[in-house]
């Protein structure tokens, strides 16, 4: 991981729902925050979300502002935990994809885990890309147009995507990475 100033300054949002896999909401807030990053929780409600771990209820997290009242142009990636429930919730929600799509279309990082690229895959960003996910949805990624890799990160045009919280410390690299390369190129 880069030094602990790499992000400094740079803002990145969290979008997540109930029942996002506890560990890939919180490993990349600490991870990214370590590295300087100042983090948003974006959700479809005001008060806090509650992730899945194991096979019960974790932690609660406190949201920050909807995902409807967002405005892209306030951060530099999106980070999109996965968990089942999670991402089967948000993408049947307008909004969300709406910001997933806008991110993309900004030519902001856009980063999704395990089940998360569901959403990517519902925003239309599949097809063409390289593109992993968790063992059980990537019958889902390959229909969707995308080549399918079975690798801790793949990284295509500024979509992230890794399979499953093994994979998280290549995934915060691999984002925080992007970020800092998006600085240079603006």
């Amino acid at each position: 991981m880069p030094n602990a100033a790499s992000l400094t300054g740079r803002q990145i949002l969290i979008m997540a729902t109930d029942g996002f896999e506890q560990s890939e909401l919180e490993v990349p807030l600490k991870q990214l925050e370590d590295a300087g990053a100042d983090i948003s929780i974006a959700s479809l409600r005001t008060d806090d979300i509650r992730g899945w771990d194991g096979d019960d209820w974790g932690n609660k997290v406190a949201v920050d502002c909807l995902i409807e009242d967002v405005d892209v142009e306030d951060y530099d990636a999106l980070v999109l935990p996965g968990g089942q429930i999670n991402p089967d919730l948000l993408r049947v929600e307008d909004a969300a994809i709406d910001l997933i799509r806008a991110f993309a279309k900004a030519g902001k990082p856009v980063a999704a885990i395990c089940h998360a690229p569901w959403l990517l895959i519902e925003a239309g960003l599949a097809e063409g890309r390289r593109m992993t996910g968790y063992k059980s949805i990537r019958t889902d990624i390959g229909n969707a147009g995308a080549k399918l890799l079975d690798e801790a990160v793949v990284v295509d045009r500024g979509i992230i995507t890794s399979r499953c919280p093994d994979d998280l410390d290549a995934f915060c690299a691999a984002i925080v990475e992007a970020v800092i390369d998006s600085r240079v190129a603006t």
